[in-house]
């Protein structure tokens, strides 16, 4: 009776240290970033067709069904995303793992000993001593328990790191997405540009087919001679191979789509499509904003949190650990007999653990991680400054890309009455064929140039809603799997 009330009292006792101890190293603080009140690149400047984004599926303010149905499917194909999504459940099992510490371990065994030895024995038989071996054997089946009380917070701070770890997994899985987005939306503006390229060159080839056979004719004439003739030619046949040149193009940014839903490029085909005149620009949002809406910078300050529990768990080491153990069971030399009350064992204790030297291997290891969590602090605010960096850039590209298409355009159309005024004067025989030349010249590359331009424009705009985080938002970590969709949970299931 008075074993069985040290037991409660010893477990009592161990419950109440464990429940009411602090955990030793420093509470997190999310640690100050590098301010920043406004975008400058933004100000005096209005988007002329401004665009929310309001949830994940950011490139919906493109009103593309195609872009869309490629975009859906980078998040269940993405090889990217599913090494992400594989990392996150490894961080995740990795919690699972720690928190087990928290309730005792259970084991039940069973084993059967042989022992013997040289020495002395009588028989019942001849009542003499004889000199020989003698063998024993013992059977045992008994249940263990091993419960390491955390009463100085060394599991806890273990949990926490391995939590803000998962937290940063799936932070990463964000990130991952949004990138691979981000890639395919670029290449599939490059893919549409280099499609209205190809109904350019068309354009220009019917034109050039045009300028030859009046240069036949004025030749058949008599106002001109075969140079002109071979001077048309040969600006019809550049315009003809700069067509294989950009079908190569589309070809090469078609191949990168495959692979970026996951697909072998065979095995995609992109039916041609229009290339779309209008750009709508993100409204940037205010910095605060910006640093709960990026992913790669929750993943920096999830780390930043991770790194500073570990330093609890290196400062625990400091301090001694309390396990109770015990164990009860039945021994016996018959295994027939084995489970008789006769038979009963059992055993019961604490103990207490302190290292006393190792060469100052704790002292350095609390050092190691507190160094680690200064780097981590360093990483979070470069990662925000980045994040700055990215924003402005983005505006600024926008703003200045706004402004150099409209200039643009009013050049195709002055480009455009040149070359036809030019042909006409040709025809009259007021001008050779090379001012016929430099003028058709002139427009192709002024369309060539407003093209580009408009491309620029429609990647720079999907660069924003890159860098102001898309659709996600820091506020998914707090929910059940940390935001991680069902659908991303098939991938790696």
């Amino acid at each position: 009776m008075t074993s069985h009330r040290s037991v409660s009292i010893a477990i009592a006792t161990a419950c109440a240290l464990a429940l009411t101890a602090c955990a030793v190293g420093p509470n997190y603080h999310r640690s100050s970033a590098p301010p920043s009140a406004t975008f400058k690149s933004g100000q005096g400047w209005a988007p002329a067709t401004p665009a929310q984004v309001t949830n994940a599926q950011w490139w919906s303010i493109y009103d593309d069904p195609t872009l869309s149905a490629l975009e859906q499917q980078v998040e269940v194909s993405n090889q990217n995303v599913k090494a992400a999504v594989a990392n996150y459940y490894a961080a995740r099992e990795a919690t699972a793992v720690d928190e087990s510490g928290f309730l005792p371990q259970i084991t039940l065994g069973g084993t059967e000993t042989h022992s013997g030895g040289s020495g002395q024995f009588s028989t019942e038989v001849s009542g003499f001593q004889h000199i020989g071996s003698t063998t024993r054997t013992v059977y045992q089946a008994d249940a263990s328990a091993s419960w390491d009380i955390d009463i100085w917070g060394k599991l806890r701070r273990e949990v926490e790191s391995d939590i803000a770890k998962a937290q940063a997994d799936a932070a990463d899985i964000a990130a991952a997405r949004l990138s691979a987005q981000n890639t395919l939306a670029a290449d599939y503006f490059q893919l549409r540009a280099a499609e209205q390229q190809l109904r350019i060159l068309k354009t220009t080839v019917q034109e050039y087919e045009v300028s030859l056979k009046i240069a036949q004719n004025q030749v058949n004439a008599g106002t001109t001679t075969l140079a002109d003739v071979y001077s048309a030619r040969t600006q019809l046949e550049n315009a003809v191979a700069q067509e294989n040149s950009v079908e190569l193009t589309r070809d090469e940014m078609e191949h990168a789509i495959a692979v970026l839903v996951g697909k072998a490029p065979s095995q995609l085909a992109i039916p041609p499509g229009e290339f779309t005149s209008t750009v709508p620009v993100v409204p940037a949002g205010l910095p605060s904003q910006l640093l709960l809406r990026r992913p790669d910078i929750a993943a920096s300050e999830r780390a930043l949190e991770s790194a500073n529990a570990q330093i609890g768990v290196a400062e625990a080491a400091w301090f001694p650990s309390l396990t109770l153990s015990g164990s009860y069971g039945y021994e016996s030399s018959s295994l027939s007999t084995l489970i008789r009350a006769s038979n009963n064992v059992w055993s019961f204790g604490p103990s207490i653990a302190e290292t006393l030297f190792n060469a100052g291997a704790t002292y350095a290891q609390t050092k190691e991680e507190r160094a680690l969590y200064d780097s981590a602090v360093a990483t979070y605010r470069e990662t925000v400054l980045t994040a700055f960096q990215q924003v402005e850039n983005d505006l600024a590209t926008l703003r200045h890309l706004e402004t150099e298409y409209a200039q643009d355009n009013a050049a195709v159309v002055d480009a455009q009455r040149s070359a036809a005024l030019t042909l006409n004067q040709y025809r009259a025989g007021t001008v050779a064929y090379t001012s016929v030349i430099v003028a058709d010249t002139t427009l192709f590359n002024a369309q060539i140039t407003a093209l580009n331009v408009q491309s620029q424009r429609l990647v720079a705009s999907a660069d924003l809603v890159d860098a102001i985080g898309g659709g996600w938002d820091s506020a998914q970590l707090n929910e059940h799997d940390y935001g991680v969709t069902e659908t991303l949970k098939s991938t790696v299931q």
